[in-house]
């Protein structure tokens, strides 16, 4: 592949690289490059907004470069505080773990376990010294530090900001010390942490690494970032009926952005997906063959082909689930449909299943209802349906 060829293939989808030609150089060096991205289990699943970052890390793999699956224990027990407006609350070294386990299982899904090494930043931060956390912390002031997006507005508004907190970035930072990273990957909003491996790097006399800064998937909803909290997710773990589903309903503008991120067909390949939907074609049978390559990439060729079909059943032909498992509701006095539907975990909240049944969005055994104030009775059981990929078949018992 041609340095042009290359860089195109490896820019794809970033949102920036600082700096793009130091890159460029240390490719044409033809040397294997250490490509470091970190993540903090802070939860035990991930999901395709994670699979951005780890996506880059394959290409960087592919092209013979050595790919660095950091997992940030030590970090994780102190919890970063990008984007939060209060102090976020440290998880034991227990939850750390438990969660650091299922990511190694989840990981080799997409990058090759034989080309993959796998570090925890407790390997190199555990055995420092107070003395020598106290020597990292003078390098930076609490200026610099307030410089940073997040800190700065809850210095402002008033909101509490504890000393562990300016350790995060810096702790990140030094771990592309430890690692001598020539490349760090991250979303758009680590900027600041990986300016801080640049500026570490520099003072401890290694060359700065190459930051390469990558969007956040958007969710389901097409607004906010996919995220397991806001229920917009999509799980690497799901089952391939759920992820086709999912995948099939995002808006056909959203279906660029994730084929962008997300395939790993060249750009050429989209390039001419694109031609085609502008000359005619079906943007739906575009979303099918994605739908499709993600399912294989997390479950199989077989499974894929499985949930093609057994979308085309239920959602062409209207055909409800025959295989959802039967769940026990228990309650004291018949329920209203929006608090059933809320403690099934189809919705949020109960406004959200009031709008939903407003905008005809709800069936119970296929039907459509329209009555917000539904009263369901127990000693029913029914199939629930709440746009269109959410199902619970529910027995409503006392």
């Amino acid at each position: 592949m041609q340095i042009d060829e290359t860089m195109a293939l490896l820019t794809r989808g970033c949102e920036e690289v600082i700096q793009k030609e130091e890159l460029q150089q240390r490719l044409q060096q033809g040397k294997p490059l250490r490509i470091k991205a970190g993540f903090d289990p802070t939860a035990p699943d991930l999901h395709l907004g994670h699979t951005v970052l780890i996506n880059k890390m394959r290409q960087f793999q592919e092209l013979g470069h050595e790919v660095i699956f950091l997992i940030g224990d030590f970090t994780g027990m102190i919890g970063d505080p990008t984007g939060k407006n209060i102090t976020r609350k440290p998880l034991t070294q227990e939850e750390v773990m438990e969660n650091a386990k299922t990511y190694e299982q989840q990981i080799y899904k997409i990058l090759d376990p034989e080309k993959t090494t796998l570090r925890f930043n407790s390997e190199w931060m555990g055995p420092k010294s107070a003395a020598e956390m106290i020597q990292l912390a003078a390098t930076h002031t609490v200026a610099r530090m307030l410089e940073r997006d997040d800190f700065n507005k809850r210095y402002t508004t008033g909101q509490p900001i504890a000393i562990h907190e300016f350790l995060y970035p810096l702790i990140q930072g030094y771990d592309s010390v430890a690692l001598k990273a020539d490349v760090e990957l991250g979303g758009t909003d680590q900027k600041f942490n990986l300016l801080m491996g640049r500026e570490l790097q520099r003072h401890y006399g290694f060359p700065p690494q190459v930051i390469m800064t990558l969007p956040l998937l958007e969710g389901l909803d097409g607004e906010k970032k996919m995220s397991k909290s806001l229920k917009n997710y999509i799980g690497i773990d799901e089952s391939a009926d759920d992820m086709f589903g999912k995948l099939m309903s995002v808006s056909d503008d959203l279906m660029w952005r994730y084929i962008e991120l997300l395939t790993t067909h060249s750009n050429q390949v989209i390039a001419g997906w694109k031609a085609s939907v502008a000359e005619g074609a079906n943007p739906r049978d575009i979303k099918v063959d994605f739908a499709k390559e993600m399912v294989t990439r997390f479950h199989s060729a077989a499974a894929a082909e499985q949930a093609y079909g057994n979308f085309v059943a239920r959602f062409q032909q209207h055909a409800l689930p025959t295989d959802l498992p039967l769940v026990a509701m228990a309650s004291a006095a018949p329920l209203p449909i929006a608090n059933l539907l809320k403690d099934a975990g189809l919705v949020s909240s109960t406004s959200e299943a009031i709008r939903m049944i407003k905008q005809g969005g709800v069936k119970i055994d296929g039907e459509k209802i329209s009555d917000t104030h539904l009263i369901i009775a127990l000693g029913t059981e029914q199939i629930y349906q709440v746009g269109k990929h959410k199902y619970a078949k529910i027995a409503l018992t006392k």
